[in-house]
């Protein structure tokens, strides 16, 4: 069974914005009292934050798809739509927030610290809203805009004040089950601790935790074994504790030579040569390991580094230790400023900023990058001729269209924005002030549309269904008697 898990990979979806409504007041003696739409409901957003009382990403493995509540559309009587529910995913500290690409977007530490991940799309706006003076009544509304799709990697870089490093089978789980009420699994045999352990060391009035990191060996910051997934968890320790096992029978290996093994891969790693260190010299309850610890230590001394003999076994001098390992983590403590929320920061938009870029795409076409253009076109219904000139209008006051001249745009050019794709055609009436006609038409673009209108089809049918003229008109011939008849019709049709 998974009992720790620091790596999930979650597939985030936001809630999408309900569409806004198209609606006209009606009641007796007043059969058009106005646009009454109401707007969507926004999308629920999904959001991270730091819990001190979760320490691990358990619930994310077995839950990596996340979707929030979508928003509510809009009804007439100018009745809003309502907002989806919000996502709050608790973390434990020390969670990172990375792409799939690796770029960190987020290292979240300190209790309270919020991360929006996914942002929830916004509510269209009913016809009510898109009133104005010269559009009365509106006969279009927005879509609602879709919600952030997006897959996010959590890492967690445990936040433990002592970090247990050696090689595989030096006894680091047994002695964090000694010095704490961690239950990890142990055995004879090499990689026996598959996942980091967290223990909790109360030492009279000192609390601190101790993180048992799987054994290490030569190549593991280079992918061998299992160093280089759980080496991340000791960069946030303040205190790095050497348990070598003296009572090792592999040959050539000795406390020294384990020491600079181990050190010669937190080397390579990075980021970790400033941390205090001790040596904790494990097995001694056993003749030969006290013996090879008695010789060692003036070695050891002689690096600068503190000394400690202790079993796991008989739990022989783990007071000093634990002693030992508390006045380091208060020292490091008092020199550390203490952790608070990460701070919102606002960035104003700089006053010559237009919004929007354009870029010429390998395919010739002129592409408009902006966060208000790509949301004008979402939440546009193009079914609609009238949505479809209020978005030109926005597009050209925003300053698009005269852009897209300026980079060489020309008529029949193709201009992407978003997901849609347009033959651009200039026209002198985007932008200027337009009274609308018709509702749901707009005759600009019915001057350039190729399909014939419904009142053309419907002339055209008329004239299919009608006999040709020169079969209509009656002819006049005379009978032997000399009586005169009319003949009405084609050819062969009756005499009267």
């Amino acid at each position: 069974m998974i009992t720790f898990v620091d790596r999930v990979v979650l597939h985030l979806r936001a809630g999408d914005g309900g569409h806004g409504c198209v609606s006209i007041h009606r009641e007796k003696f007043k059969p058009f009292g106005g646009p009454d739409g109401g707007n969507g409901g926004h999308g629920g957003s999904v959001s991270l934050v730091v819990d001190p009382q979760v320490h691990t990403l358990l619930d994310f493995h077995f839950r990596p798809h996340i979707k929030a509540e979508n928003g509510k559309g809009g009804a007439g009587s100018n009745r809003d739509g309502a907002n989806g529910g919000n996502l709050v995913l608790k973390v434990p500290a020390g969670t990172v927030v990375l792409s799939t690409d690796g770029e960190v977007l987020a290292d979240l530490t300190g209790a309270g610290t919020t991360f929006d991940v996914a942002r929830g799309g916004r509510g269209g706006r009913g016809n009510a809203s898109l009133a104005s003076a010269r559009r009365k009544a509106p006969g279009f509304a927005e879509l609602g805009e879709p919600g952030d799709e997006m897959d996010v990697v959590l890492e967690l870089k445990s936040v433990a004040d002592v970090g247990l490093v050696g090689f595989p089978s030096a006894g680091k789980s047994s002695l964090i089950s000694v010095i704490s009420a961690a239950k990890p699994k142990i055995a004879d045999y090499p990689f026996t601790t598959l996942v980091p352990n967290l223990g909790v060391v109360r030492v009279e009035n000192h609390t601190f935790t101790v993180a048992d990191v799987p054994g290490l060996i030569p190549g593991a910051a280079s992918g061998k074994g299992l160093g280089l997934e759980f080496l991340r968890h000791i960069e946030r320790c303040s205190v790095l504790a050497h348990v070598v096992d003296t009572a090792t029978l592999e040959p050539g290996r000795d406390p020294l030579a384990d020491i600079d093994a181990i050190e010669a891969e937190l080397a390579e790693y990075g980021g970790l040569a400033n941390k205090p260190r001790i040596v904790v010299l494990n097995k001694v309850d056993v003749p030969d390991g006290q013996d090879l610890a008695d010789i060692t230590r003036a070695d050891i001394e002689a690096r600068g580094l503190p000394v400690f003999e202790v079993s796991a076994a008989t739990r022989a001098g783990l007071r000093e230790l634990t002693f030992a390992m508390a006045e380091l983590v208060e020292r490091h403590r008092a020199a550390t400023p203490i952790l608070e929320p990460t701070r919102i920061v606002i960035r104003p938009t700089a006053v010559d900023d237009a919004g929007f870029t354009i870029e010429v795409a390998d395919d010739g076409a002129f592409v408009v990058r902006g966060p208000r253009p790509e949301r004008w076109v979402r939440q546009t219904n193009f079914d609609n001729d009238e949505a479809v000139g209020f978005l030109a209008d926005r597009l050209a006051r925003l300053g698009v269209e005269e852009k897209l001249a300026k980079a060489g745009a020309e008529p029949g050019s193709l201009v992407r924005i978003g997901v849609r794709e347009f033959d651009w055609q200039p026209t002198l009436y985007a932008g200027v002030e337009f009274t609308p006609g018709n509702r749901g038409t707009d005759v600009r673009l019915e001057e350039r549309s190729t399909r014939p209108s419904a009142a053309q089809r419907l002339a055209a049918r008329k004239a299919r269904r009608q006999r040709p003229a020169d079969e209509l008109e009656p002819s006049v011939e005379a009978t032997e008697s000399g009586e005169v008849v009319a003949i009405i019709g084609g050819r062969d049709g009756g005499a009267e």
